[in-house]
């Protein structure tokens, strides 16, 4: 395996000096930290550069749309229809997890139960303190304080918001008849921060809040995530392994354009609110060498980013769906023509 990475660098490198490949991308922020890790490690080994920007999955989709990016990013996939419609492929890259995160003086990170339905109450406004009873009842082993609960959203469209309310959509009918599923819902409550980072810090900053990120800023930032009650009714911790358990149930065959959604699966470990994070190319390309240069790069990670993946507790695409994508790739991404891959 050493050997064939060192073998496969050494090419696209005399590739990449010899064009001076620079590729763009911006959109979700849930796969941020895993995108630039691998640019970074890609970079080091080919000279070719990827910039992406994480400014949130609808800014992903507008910016790809426009042609301004060369890639775009996004948690909340399109449906067959707008992929169609956009000329795009749409593909996976890796499934994460969307966290609930607490700042709360004297509970420790990990210690927190909620149930799908005072999450939803807490955050239609219906739960106002911690120490309320609904609360209690969870967790009968914690000294709750007396806190005001403080809701932190995203201000901006975001995939990481479209995952998390297509779950509570799924567990509160109120949710679903409110608020629903949405990039951009209107917020019941709350204060909002823009991107992953902002509503992390915005947490951190409010004694009493609560907020949702991606499980890689949970790290990063060494944040409480809470406990949450499953469909198999077992209280999950959010980690690779839950993560993986959502994953497991995914039907990858059943959408041509990889449409595939993971909140609330079945499984004693399953973590509810999972997603798998997704690229947008356009069909037709301007630019072959370019293009080939840019799945390339989506090839390598693939194939050798699964353990900066795993680090990061994303976790990777099968093998079967690697060359399910890799055939889309060949059949329907073209240049002047020609299909660009492999």
């Amino acid at each position: 395996m050493l050997g064939l990475l060192v073998l496969s660098a050494a090419l696209f490198a005399g590739r990449a000096s010899a064009d001076e490949v620079k590729i763009t991308g911006a959109g979700a922020t849930f796969p941020y930290p895993i995108y630039q890790t691998w640019a970074h490690r890609y970079e080091k080994l080919t000279e070719v550069k990827i910039n992406y920007q994480g400014i949130g999955s609808g800014g992903g989709i507008k910016l790809i749309t426009q042609g301004t990016v060369d890639f775009g990013g996004t948690d909340a996939p399109l449906t067959d229809k707008e992929i169609d419609e956009a000329g795009f492929v749409q593909f996976p890259m890796v499934v994460g997890g969307v966290v609930p995160v607490a700042n709360l003086k004297g509970v420790e990170a990990g210690k927190l139960k909620l149930t799908p339905d005072v999450l939803a109450d807490i955050l239609l406004g219906h739960i106002k303190n911690w120490n309320h009873e609904r609360i209690k009842q969870a967790n009968p082993d914690l000294a709750l304080p007396d806190q005001a609960i403080t809701v932190v959203a995203r201000s901006d469209p975001s995939g990481t918001t479209w995952i998390y309310t297509d779950y509570l959509a799924k567990v509160s009918k109120e949710w679903k008849e409110k608020v629903g599923r949405s990039k951009k819902p209107e917020w019941p409550v709350g204060q909002l921060a823009k991107g992953n980072p902002g509503v992390a810090a915005l947490v951190q900053q409010i004694e009493g809040a609560i907020g949702y990120v991606e499980y890689a800023y949970a790290l990063q930032e060494k944040m409480a995530t809470t406990l949450l009650k499953n469909k198999a009714g077992k209280f999950a911790s959010p980690d690779l392994k839950s993560f993986q358990a959502a994953a497991a149930h995914a039907d990858w065959k059943a959408s041509p354009a990889y449409y595939v959604i993971l909140t609330d699966q079945p499984g004693d470990e399953t973590w509810p609110i999972a997603g798998a994070t997704f690229v947008l190319v356009h069909k037709k390309q301007k630019d072959a060498a370019k293009a080939k240069a840019m799945l390339t790069f989506f090839d390598w990670a693939y194939r050798h980013g699964q353990d900066a993946a795993k680090e990061l507790h994303y976790v990777p695409m099968p093998m079967k769906v690697i060359e399910m994508v890799e055939e889309t790739w060949s059949k329907q991404i073209t240049a002047d023509g020609e299909p660009v891959w492999p």
